[in-house]
């Protein structure tokens, strides 16, 4: 079997931004062939590293090239995995089961462009569960920012009426009946083993993940005695209106550089 993290192809994607170099590469997680994005600024430079873990499930909620750009050009190299079974990548999204390995295993392909020890995670949304996962199963990470993320599936599985078949599909049943699969699935009952500080950027009026997750997570932190910061916005939704979502990724960019 190839190694996690080796790298199987690169190939150049179009780039929406005239300073930022994508490349779409194939890398091996657990046995299998799985998609993602990487974004670079065309300036040589002494950049950080950004893992972004994208939120959604399956073609809902796909990398962006825009986005991915937007954050390189705040001066980092950032790797976005598709997750496995999207894109034509092998093997099929299951919402932080064994797909998070696809996160925790790009670590390595993001770390094969930059000379840095460490390195920076960022996750929206479902993103956010990834992400979380990834600090509590790596001592490699410099900092965690988890945006409208969500931290327990078994309150986005309550919230989330829409989403509740799909889930019991993917999972094998309600909480009701395979509540232990849906631990297994929450990062926030390990919160314990990260490292690395966290910020957690949360609207109060999200329907997509409740602000109650941010609550729960900033509580499970702290009784954790691990470093947290929140920034907590009143009024607004699941996506940020277009210039504050800019000024806010300008900012936690900044936040990031700090640690």
């Amino acid at each position: 079997m190839k190694d996690n993290g080796s790298i199987e192809s690169i190939r150049s994607y179009p780039s929406p931004n005239p300073h930022v170099v994508l490349k779409e590469i194939i890398y091996w997680s657990q046995g299998l062939r799985v998609k993602g994005l990487l974004a670079k600024p065309v300036l040589d430079g002494d950049y950080e590293a950004l893992l972004y873990l994208r939120g959604g499930l399956q073609s809902i909620g796909m990398v962006r090239a825009s986005r991915i750009a937007q954050f390189a050009s705040q001066g980092f190299i950032v790797f976005a995995p598709y997750y496995r079974g999207n894109r034509g990548g092998e093997g099929r999204d299951e919402m932080a089961g064994d797909d998070r390995f696809d996160a925790i295993h790009s670590v390595e392909v993001l770390k094969q462009f930059v000379d840095k020890k460490e390195i920076h995670l960022f996750g929206f949304s479902r993103g956010g569960l990834m992400a979380l996962w990834t600090a509590i199963l790596r001592n490699d990470i410099k900092s965690v920012v988890t945006w409208a993320g969500v931290s327990n599936v078994t309150s986005m599985y309550m919230e989330r009426v829409d989403m509740r078949r799909t889930l019991k599909r993917i999972i094998g049943g309600s909480p009701n009946k395979e509540q232990e699969k849906y631990d297994e699935r929450t990062p926030i009952f390990k919160v314990k083993d990260i490292h690395a500080p966290v910020l957690i950027i949360h609207g109060t009026e999200d329907e997509n993940v409740s602000i109650d997750q941010a609550y729960d997570l900033e509580q499970a932190l702290i009784k954790e005695n691990k470093q947290v910061e929140t920034w907590y916005s009143s009024g607004l939704s699941h996506h940020y209106p277009p210039q504050l979502n800019r000024q806010t990724v300008k900012a936690l960019c900044e936040w990031m550089k700090l640690k």
